[in-house]
């Protein structure tokens, strides 16, 4: 069965949420989300999958009212949550599954050395922040390239990360290096490559280090997406999604089968999450909560 036919078009999604089949329902003329209580549970996810939404591509929404969608679709994880969100999502009983606000930006990152004056007090105070609240992942970034060759690169960010590891090893943090693509999103990128990322674990050699693979970037950059999985499963702790081309939703209207990659996921010893990061297309706050329910029924394998 293909993807496109395991899983129910947009338009009929949208039309269920509307009928509170997925368990949402928009109130009022403000178009707050909150669980249905007297509409119909969607059927419980398999537990096969870890599932999870990043926080921006859902910006539109509140914290509360994305805690409240996540849950009435059958899940528990929000991705790139700060401290001044955790207290929303205790009281939701939602995970931080990729915390982050340690970082200085998107190109400053740990593979310039000039970086890490800045960098390692401020992620030495998050690892405690992150331990404090009972969390596990925090998001890290290689920055640019800034005309480095990959050897110079990887000195850099052994060096940085080196002196922020053994507090993260002693507090039971995983640092993950986001994995991106430098052809489209983010220019100069310098860790826009699955074997620079795992030259980086193999280096540090760190239970507490890993890579945030994120599916879409990786695809731009390199392909071959299923067979890098199961090959260097042992080198990513988290995963991240959204469709080629444009970065949308994942359904049939673009090129990753991401049914194929959740089962390989699945099959491995992995206990991570797989995050939705997907920016939603529809013009509505039903629409855009249609479109997570049908990408966590794609993956939910």
């Amino acid at each position: 069965m293909s993807q496109q036919q395991s899983t129910l078009p947009r338009r009929e999604l949208l039309k269920q949420l509307a009928a509170g089949a997925v368990g949402v329902s928009v109130l009022g003329a403000t178009g707050f989300l909150s669980s249905a209580s007297a509409s119909p549970k969607p059927a419980p996810l398999k537990g096969q999958i870890r599932h999870s939404v990043s926080r921006w591509t859902y910006g539109d929404l509140s914290i509360d009212e994305l805690c409240l969608l996540v849950k009435s679709l059958g899940f528990n994880a929000i991705d790139l949550v700060g401290p001044d969100d955790w207290p929303v999502l205790k009281k939701h009983g939602i995970d931080s599954s990729m915390c982050n606000g340690a970082e200085l930006n998107l190109t400053d990152g740990f593979g310039g050395a000039e970086f890490h004056q800045a960098l390692i007090p401020r992620y030495l105070k998050h690892i405690d922040l992150v331990a404090d609240a009972g969390y596990t992942n925090l998001i890290c970034f290689s920055g640019n390239r800034r005309g480095m060759d990959d050897e110079t690169a990887l000195s850099n960010a052994v060096k940085g990360l080196k002196q922020i590891l053994p507090k993260a090893e002693q507090r039971g943090v995983v640092l993950q290096m986001e994995l991106f693509n430098s052809k489209v999103d983010h220019p100069d990128y310098l860790a826009d490559s699955s074997a620079w990322g795992i030259e980086l674990c193999k280096r540090l050699g760190s239970p507490n280090f890993k890579l945030l693979y994120d599916i879409y970037h990786m695809q731009i950059m390199e392909g071959d997406i299923i067979s890098t999985i199961k090959q260097h499963h042992q080198y990513f702790g988290h995963y991240h999604t959204a469709g080629v081309p444009g970065r949308h939703e994942i359904d049939g209207s673009q090129e990753l089968n991401y049914a194929a990659i959740a089962r390989a996921i699945r099959d491995l010893p992995f206990d991570g999450y797989l995050a939705q990061e997907f920016i939603p297309t529809a013009d509505s706050k039903a629409g855009r909560a249609a479109a997570l329910a049908q990408a966590i029924q794609i993956c939910d394998v």
